[in-house]
């Protein structure tokens, strides 16, 4: 019984196993998954593919995603532009490895440091500066897209 039993399953797992399939090596892989999407029919509810433009357009539009920034400094005084360029010069030859932008709010003038995606990142820098800028905070932002590192192979 148990040899008959076991015999089955190798019977069955050889079957498995021969039925994958194999491409001819001569074909480039990007000419195969090309073929492979063109074949392929996915049965699905028009307003789908509306969704989905109207989520890229939208994206498109954005020109950034929502992230997190340090505040250094804000201000509404007269000089509040020639302030926040000082601020940002003087953060910059600090902490040189930083983006630092300077955003206009009616009436306030402000300067934010970093493009962060968690909270926690941006907590990361508020605690190596809070000693020469006690007043900084984390503001939710829209931040500039994170750059890829490459990898050396």
């Amino acid at each position: 019984m148990r040899i008959s039993f076991l015999f089955i399953i190798v019977l069955f797992a050889s079957r498995v196993i021969s039925a994958q399939v194999t491409f001819s090596e001569n074909i480039p892989e990007d000419t195969l998954q090309s073929n492979i999407l063109q074949n392929l029919q996915v049965n699905r509810d028009p307003r789908l593919d509306k969704m989905l433009n109207w989520h890229i357009v939208k994206n498109e539009k954005m020109n950034g995603i929502e992230g997190f920034r340090v505040e250094i400094f804000f201000s509404s005084e007269m000089n509040a532009l020639e302030q926040a360029k000082n601020k940002k010069v003087e953060f910059l030859s600090e902490y040189p490895e930083n983006t630092v932008n300077i955003k206009y709010d009616a009436p306030n003038f402000k300067v934010r440091v970093g493009d962060f995606r968690t909270k926690n990142e941006a907590l990361k820098l508020l605690k190596m500066i809070e000693k020469n800028y006690p007043m900084a905070f984390i503001v939710p932002d829209k931040i500039n897209f994170p750059l890829l590192k490459t990898t050396k192979l």
